[in-house]
């Protein structure tokens, strides 16, 4: 037995490490949509925003509180033994075409990425949205982040022929 590390058992859906030879059991994060305002997740959102983007991101409560009370927005957050360590927004809207999904701010914590936290948090939101009836399910994603783009494409996005434009107000 290896002491310290972490191994998944499938079985019981649940984390088993081994510390001071001890075997403690963990629970499997938890992905859920935050609802209502909560301060110590509020800082955790913001300490996910300064990883996803170089550039200043202010997300002050009342900011928080709107994007919580609008009907179309969906904050999904993956927690951790109570840490937040990734979230993931999903807007839903209708259009004369059809219902449409964006997904946005895709973030996992660094030090928890490379464990399958993105991918559970995209899944949840691809269920999320076909019980709401999206028919076109959209992101973007910086072409750097080779990761995330290649975990999109194994997810079946694929990268569309189109130009994406953006107007700052």
């Amino acid at each position: 037995m290896i002491f310290g590390k972490k191994r998944a058992d499938s079985r019981k859906k649940t984390y088993l490490y081994l510390h001071n030879e001890t075997l403690l059991t963990m629970k499997p994060p938890a992905i859920h949509e935050m609802t209502a305002y909560d301060p110590t997740r509020h800082t955790a959102i913001c300490r996910l925003l300064q990883q996803l983007t170089t550039a200043p991101v202010t997300l002050d409560e009342a900011a928080l509180r709107t994007l919580l009370d609008h009907p179309t927005s969906h904050l999904y957050l993956l927690e951790e033994e109570g840490q937040v360590v990734g979230m993931l927004t999903l807007g839903i809207y209708p259009a004369p075409t059809g219902t449409k999904g964006w997904i946005e701010d895709v973030v996992v914590m660094e030090g928890q990425r490379g464990r399958g936290y993105g991918r559970q948090l995209v899944a949840h939101a691809i269920e999320a949205a076909r019980q709401e009836g999206v028919r076109h399910l959209m992101l973007t994603s910086n072409p750097q982040r080779t990761a995330a783009n290649r975990l999109y494409q194994t997810m079946g996005f694929e990268q569309r022929e189109t130009n994406c434009y953006r107007m700052n107000l």
